[in-house]
């Protein structure tokens, strides 16, 4: 029990960071950083910080460096690094930061269709563990769409008359275009495209995670390739050194906070749960985000919370609950089946070697 906990708890803890990066981004923005300079300086900040972990802690689990391991890690670094932040924050820029919260609700979906494609997921209909997954990741996306488009009456919790948002006047237009609600074409496709890569790196972890030695040889990897392909992106667009400078203020918090904490410690904890729990675990926990999010905005960035998010969050929860409720299902009885094949092989082999000692007695 204690280690499907584990599983759970960590999911939870790895959606209040994704919930503090996510409210750090919408400051920046709003400041005027430069998002493919901030996701370049991410990446950066992830590998330095990850290296010297894997060379100290991880330093049996280091994996053999082949031709293999290098493409490998090639794909890792673009599907988990390097797309997802490429596109998404553009795509948040060209959509609206409502808008790309939300659509992360779909990775679950988006996960257990490449997934069953990839033929690394089942949803076993004819069992009841099968129709509850499939049932909870609908309310999952079902009850984020009630909390992004119906609104209903609003909801005063508190009053704390604090509006980080505010305390930034650089950037206007830019903060403008990051909260305006006209969804460009090329915003959603670059929104959902990032969604899709992610799902592919949760997949690849699920697959060949373990060739990547320890969980910080996978990371460092990972985040170094995503780097130097952020990089040069961000070189080609931005020739400005004061785009590049960072002071003592938000921009090096959400460039820190983001490159360490999330790149850095979120990640490992993301690839082990995929590890042992299967792609769609972790990204069925993608709904509370934005019930975290939602609270947090209301409390620091004085925006309003309404009916909608709150029945919204309850069905989200549910989908949550029934789908986490099914994987344990479904481990535990795929561990008692794999327990029983094992007895049956033994008591096979118990029988022919006993019937083999009969045969071998009788001989004169």
């Amino acid at each position: 029990m204690w280690e499907d906990m584990k599983g759970v708890i960590a999911m939870v803890l790895v959606q209040f960071m994704f919930a503090g990066m996510f409210i750090l981004f919408k400051i920046t923005a709003n400041d005027g950083m430069s998002l493919k300079v901030l996701v370049a300086y991410r990446l950066i900040f992830a590998t330095l910080f990850m290296l010297p972990l894997a060379l100290i802690f991880q330093r049996d689990k280091r994996p053999k460096f082949t031709w293999r391991l290098l493409l490998l890690s090639f794909v890792s670094g673009f599907l988990g690094g390097a797309i997802p932040n490429i596109l998404y924050l553009p795509g948040l820029v060209l959509t609206s930061a409502t808008f790309t919260t939300a659509a992360s609700i779909i990775n679950p979906l988006i996960t257990l269709v490449l997934g069953l494609l990839f033929r690394m997921e089942t949803l076993r209909l004819k069992t009841n563990e099968g129709r509850a997954k499939l049932v909870g990741t609908l309310l999952g996306a079902g009850g984020a769409f009630v909390l992004v488009f119906y609104k209903g009456f609003e909801i005063h919790i508190w009053s704390t008359h604090i509006d980080l948002l505010k305390s930034s006047n650089a950037g206007e237009s830019h903060a403008q275009a990051t909260t305006n609600h006209h969804l460009s074409v090329l915003g959603v496709l670059m929104v959902l495209g990032s969604n899709v890569s992610f799902s592919l790196w949760l997949l690849l972890q699920a697959k060949v995670g373990k060739e990547f030695g320890g969980l910080h040889w996978n990371t460092t990897l990972m985040n170094g390739v995503g780097s130097l392909v952020c990089v040069i992106v961000a070189l080609c667009s931005d020739h400005e050194w004061k785009q590049w400078r960072l002071g003592w203020d938000i921009n090096l918090l959400t460039t820190f906070y983001s490159g360490v904490v999330v790149s850095g410690l979120v990640v490992p904890l993301m690839a082990w749960c995929a590890e042992r729990k299967g792609p769609l675990f972790v990204t069925v926990f993608s709904p509370l985000r934005l019930v975290i999010v939602a609270l947090v905005g209301s409390f620091a960035l004085e925006e309003p919370l309404h009916l909608g998010c709150i029945i919204g969050a309850v069905i989200m929860v549910g989908g949550v609950y029934l789908v986490v409720w099914c994987k344990m299902k479904e481990t535990k009885s795929d561990s008692t089946t794999s327990d029983h094949i094992e007895t049956k092989k033994n008591m096979k082999e118990v029988d022919i070697g006993n019937m083999s000692a009969v045969n071998n007695k009788n001989i004169p």
